[in-house]
């Protein structure tokens, strides 16, 4: 079956999974919430201004340990179809993916003394081995909706747990990591408590998300899978499949800017609303309203399907962007009231993308989830990593003047206005691509109607 001539599976059903096995899989966000969230909020702020880093060799050093995830993640989803087949389940790739919390810590941990370049190649060594271990735990985890045989909205409310969680967790860890550094009198040694404490966290939600996976597993009937094709095979597959491109594409545009957005907050708080604790506020405004609104985009989903809903979505956050882009003199509150609509939209962008894509693997007929669950990750950390170096490169061009912890030197004027244009501006440009690109997706229509 090609994606130019699917049919959504009929082997899916519309059983209703109970909500004690759906809390537990959905704890298991709660940790990843703090891996997405911590390193995008504060690592480019963390080498410019603590480590004296040069802003074109931090994006660089955020870059180049993703660029890794482009191949290991699709390779990772393979292993996890291979475990799938030969086991029964991907539950040692789940546990080895709980050693991420170690290098969380290690990634905050650098050592005294290192500043520049060497402090950089702390950062990126660490970032890799995180990373690493971030695929080995969220591509099973992520290949679970498709492994259950449920329908169409149910994979939605599933997600819709996890995206609640997972919310939870990148506003807790978006409140506490920076408080936990010191605020505005930030240290390394505050940095270096802040990773370990975070940590722990992290182990003990993803250790209770690998314990609700196996309970969802045997709470539903799981689709029954043949014998796992070679990784080339599977990965050409995947990247054949039309809907599939179409969607992958979109995303990337959307990670790429939301991580774009989330780099540039310590930033815009600080030189353009010139309050550094506004950081804190501003990840709340951000983060805050999706624990609200995530129930309204279930509804909505429901009522116009998943893609209109989406397009809404992306619509809204290239709204508020533009807002941003106009800085102080919008006042304060209008200035809020923009990121807040950010985190309405950002909702919506985290739940149904995420439950299109095992509508497009239960279409394609496939056994391969892990590996089309590869490619997902594989592009989500891409975007993770694009994000931040583009909003690093905005700096480098607008000649930011690095610093480390306690310094405050001036910046010019091109600097400042690099600070707006890449917080405002550039996403909405991003946001935009990706509606475009997202138009181009036609699987929701049959997707519905098959549900």
């Amino acid at each position: 079956m090609t994606g130019l001539d699917r049919r959504p599976a009929a082997a899916t059903t519309d059983a209703t999974l109970p909500r004690g096995p759906l809390a537990g899989f959905a704890a298991g966000s709660l940790g990843m919430g703090v891996w997405v969230t911590v390193p995008g909020l504060l690592l480019l702020y963390f080498l410019t201004d603590v480590l004296a880093v040069g802003p074109w060799l931090a994006g660089l050093a955020l870059l180049l340990p993703k660029v890794a995830d482009v191949l290991l993640h699709p390779w990772v989803g393979h292993r996890c179809d291979v475990e799938q087949t030969r086991r029964g389940d991907r539950r040692r790739l789940l546990l080895l993916g709980c050693a991420l919390p170690v290098a969380f810590a290690a990634l905050f941990a650098v050592p005294a003394g290192l500043t520049g370049a060497p402090a950089a190649a702390w950062v990126a060594v660490f970032f890799v081995a995180g990373n690493l271990l971030f695929a080995a735990y969220q591509v099973p985890y992520l290949a679970t909706p498709a492994d259950l045989r449920i329908g169409y909205h149910e994979r939605t409310r599933l997600m819709a747990f996890r995206m609640v969680v997972l919310t939870l967790g990148i506003l807790l860890s978006g409140l506490l990591a920076p408080l936990l550094t010191g605020g505005d009198a930030a240290t390394r040694g505050g940095y270096q408590r802040m990773g370990v404490v975070l940590a722990v966290g992290m182990l003990a939600a993803m250790l209770v998300g690998v314990a609700g996976i196996a309970r969802l597993r045997r709470s539903a009937a799981v689709t029954a899978t043949a014998p796992a094709h070679g990784g080339w095979r599977a990965l050409r597959t995947a990247l054949r499949d039309r809907q599939f491109r179409w969607l992958v594409a979109s995303y990337l545009a959307m990670s790429t800017t939301t991580h774009l957005v989330l780099a540039g907050v310590p930033y815009y708080a600080e030189y353009e609303l010139r309050r550094t604790g506004l950081t804190t506020v501003l990840v709340a405004a951000f983060v805050a309203p999706a624990l609200l609104v995530t129930p309204a985009w279930l509804a909505l989903a429901r009522r116009v399907g998943k893609q209109r809903a989406l397009l809404a979505a992306q619509g809204a956050f290239a709204a508020g962007s533009l807002v941003l882009a106009v800085g102080r003199p919008a006042g304060l509150p209008v200035l809020i009231g923009a990121v807040a609509v950010l985190g309405v939209a950002f909702a919506g962008m985290q739940l149904l993308p995420f439950s299109m894509l095992p509508d497009v693997i239960g279409a394609a007929g496939t056994t391969g989830a892990g590996t089309y669950t590869g490619v997902w990750t594989a592009t989500e950390a891409t975007g993770a990593a694009l994000g931040p170096y583009a909003y690093a490169l905005c700096l480098a061009v607008g000649g930011f003047v690095a610093s480390t912890a306690g310094e405050s030197p001036v910046q010019p004027d091109t600097a400042l206005a690099a600070i707006r244009y890449g917080f405002g501006l550039l996403p909405a440009v991003a946001m935009l691509a990706a509606l475009l690109l997202q138009r181009r997706y036609t699987l929701d229509p049959a997707a519905r109607a098959a549900r």
